[in-house]
């Protein structure tokens, strides 16, 4: 199908506030466009703008955010901060700059918004009518940093040289050599390799836009707070009083780095200098702490089995006076987020995904912890919630045909009401897909999930192509996030019916659910993928000679997994990054807590049960039945899923003389992030699909 050309005239915002106006040939900003079809395409997908930090002024009253637009002719983005009242109204862009603005802070008396610039730290008026830098006596680059509860000083994120891991650094008198020299695990991390430097947390006196005193409150320390790759402050909290910060991180380092989950909640007492490990012995993740509003109690997230990532959050509360901590989420069978207390400091606010959507719920302590739902139930996400004046909230609602967007939750009704409307001017001129719920029977005689995405003005008295989305993880919420490359509202704009499994494994369909693809990876997790493809294709507006199975990382391994054992269910496959081989897979990936969770450990363990299953199931035993045209992406930067996964594949196919095609990013890594690249893989999977499916 050809490219639809949609755009017919671009005005770039333009500056105010009396500072210095940039040309629109040095900002990449919001673009007026008018749409020649009504039909999603990529090209439409990388105008919308994309919400990122979210932030409620201390009063209550102001929200600030960021929004990052693309060009696809540059190649790249840039992100700009905006406010608006907490109903919606006097919305503002206040930085008009060619450098992204992002890591937003309010200033504790809301005189300022706080943000992260080039790597140094600004600060802005709510008004916007001017910016100062606040100058750091170091030379690194800043994260992130946040401002401590009475303003006088801040918590700097920055990545701090600790080792001599380049070569470069071990010999000086080589300064343009080029290598990375490694004794132990892990050397190298999602996208990175590592260099030497960690993320360290520094802490300065601050007053009228300068910092004095500053201390690394980590010195000398190998290992990163925040934790990679995230390098989330979040992970960081200030006690009320300013006298103690309470931050998360893995103190672990090389083949123990590598096999394990064990991060702690750590407090650093300001006054003596000392740090103190709130959660030895406990052996899982411990992260995302956060004090109350009296102080009197700190509020975790917390995973209680060791190396396994996916395993359920709990909410645990230490409480300082009676010194001693406790599970306040034993009866509620899901992983919450976001926790944000509430003023009296006997209540909590999250989000959680039941039945593959996420909630808002309010926790109330007492004897017996009780959750009540808030948000009513819909076709959407919300995550990111904050207090505002009153008794609403501020949150992040998302669904798949949509966008992020701001809301505002009233928490008596559930009602929830948009505020930033950033992709309005493109939403309203487009026909977009609607969406059912449907439940599936599988081969254990279970109810599954399953999500159909159906093509705008769908005829049911004619029959649709369907793609087979196989989701990745292999754990992870089947829910309603907007995706900017795997978009089933663009692939169902395409004319193609979407289906979206909650296979075991999922999270937001129960603990014991999410449990039961480890150690299964080819066994009922596959076979749910099958039931569902079964289901579609009994549908009368269904053509059920073209179906496409498609999946990246584990959905990637389903994909692979798929092709050797669909009996002619499928007209095409396409694999992004995908586990074709599983004992190269073991050792060449990074985190190997995961691999050893998942598989049960090394395939050279002859006496382990799951082993000697989990591995006779890898997709490379089926080779042989290969029949079937496969498309296959890789980035050459994931390290996650070595890219050689993608080779082996594919010159299998082509060895078994299967239509093929291989697609490499040498600049991507697990995601295509680059608006050019994402658009040329997009391009590639919609001619694959026409190739095969037709449309």
């Amino acid at each position: 199908m050809k490219n639809s050309v949609f755009l017919l005239t671009v005005a770039l915002l333009c500056a105010c506030n009396g500072r210095e106006q940039k040309t629109s040939s040095e900002m990449i900003g919001k673009k007026e466009i008018k749409l020649e079809s009504k039909l999603l395409t990529p090209e439409v997908l990388w105008n919308f703008g994309r919400l990122g930090s979210v932030q409620v002024s201390p009063d209550g009253k102001t929200v600030a955010y960021t929004v990052t637009w693309y060009d696809i002719e540059q190649n790249r983005s840039n992100s700009e901060i905006h406010v608006c009242d907490i109903d919606g109204n006097n919305g503002k862009q206040l930085t008009f700059t060619p450098e992204k603005e992002g890591s937003l802070q309010w200033s504790p008396d809301g005189k300022y918004i706080g943000f992260v610039r080039n790597g140094k730290i600004y600060e802005i008026t709510p008004g916007g009518a001017w910016e100062r830098e606040v100058k750091t006596p170091d030379s690194q680059p800043v994260n992130e940093f946040s401002y401590s509860p009475d303003g006088s000083k801040l918590l700097i994120s920055i990545d701090t040289q600790v080792t001599k891991t380049l070569g470069k650094d071990v010999y000086a008198d080589l300064p343009k050599a080029e290598a990375y020299i490694a004794d132990d695990l892990m050397y190298r991390h999602w996208d990175s390799w590592k260099d030497g430097t960690f993320s360290h947390l520094y802490i300065a006196g601050y007053s009228d836009g300068k910092l004095s005193g500053m201390k690394d409150i980590m010195k000398d320390e190998p290992w990163d707070a925040p934790m990679k790759p995230f390098d989330d402050i979040s992970e960081t909290s200030w006690s009320p009083d300013g006298k103690k910060l309470a931050y998360s991180c893995k103190k672990l380092t090389g083949k123990d780095y590598a096999e394990s989950t064990d991060s702690d909640i750590y407090i650093y007492d300001l006054e003596t200098g000392k740090t103190s490990n709130l959660t030895e012995g406990m052996y899982g993740y411990d992260k995302h702490p956060v004090y109350s509003p009296d102080g009197t109690k700190l509020a975790w997230l917390s995973m209680e089995r060791a190396g396994f990532e996916a395993d359920k959050e709990r909410i645990f509360i230490y409480d300082f006076a009676a010194g001693n901590m406790s599970d306040h989420s034993q009866n509620f069978d899901a992983s919450p987020s976001s926790l944000v207390w509430n003023r009296d400091s006997q209540s909590m606010y999250l989000t959680a995904c039941f039945d593959e959507t996420y909630r808002v719920f309010k926790m109330e302590l007492s004897d017996k912890t009780k959750f009540t739902q808030i948000s009513k139930d819909g076709y959407f996400d919300f995550q990111n919630v904050q207090l505002t004046a009153g008794n609403d909230l501020v949150t992040v609602r998302s669904q798949i045909t949509k966008p992020s967007e701001i809301f505002r939750l009233d928490a008596a009704t559930g009602e929830s009401t948009e505020l930033s409307f950033i992709n309005r001017h493109i939403l309203e001129q487009l026909d977009l897909p609607e969406m059912e719920l449907h439940w599936v029977k599988t081969t254990d005689d279970k109810k599954m999930p399953v999500w159909v995405i159906l093509p705008p003005n769908i005829d049911k008295s004619k029959q649709y192509p369907c793609i087979m989305m196989c989701t990745g993880g292999p754990q992870g919420a089947v829910s309603q996030s907007f995706s900017y490359r795997w978009n089933y509202a663009l692939m169902a704009s395409k004319g193609y019916a979407v289906i979206y499994p909650a296979r075991r494994g999922v999270s937001g369909y129960g603990q014991e659910w999410c449990d039961a693809v480890s150690k299964d990876h080819g066994g009922q997790p596959e076979r749910d993928l099958l039931s569902a493809a079964d289901y579609i294709a009994r549908q009368s507006w269904i053509d059920s000679s073209r179906l496409a199975a498609v999946g990246a990382s584990y959905g990637g391994y389903s994909v692979y997994w798929l092709a050797g054992n669909h009996n002619k269910r499928f007209k095409t496959f396409i694999a992004h990054c995908g586990i074709f081989w599983m004992e190269t897979m073991y050792y060449t990936t990074e985190e190997l807590f995961f691999e050893n969770w998942e598989t049960g450990g090394s395939f050279l363990d002859k006496n382990n049960k799951y082993v000697e299953k989990i591995y006779s199931q890898s997709p490379i035993k089926f080779i042989d039945r290969w029949d079937t045209p496969i498309l296959i992406f890789h980035g050459e930067n994931d390290f996650r899923v070595p890219y050689t996964q993608s080779l082996a594949a594919f010159n299998a196919a082509r060895m078994m003389n299967v239509p093929a095609r291989l697609v490499v990013f040498p600049k991507a890594s697990h995601w295509v992030l680059r608006p050019q690249d994402a658009i040329l893989w997009q391009r590639e999977f919609f001619a694959w699909l026409e190739k095969y499916l037709g449309i």
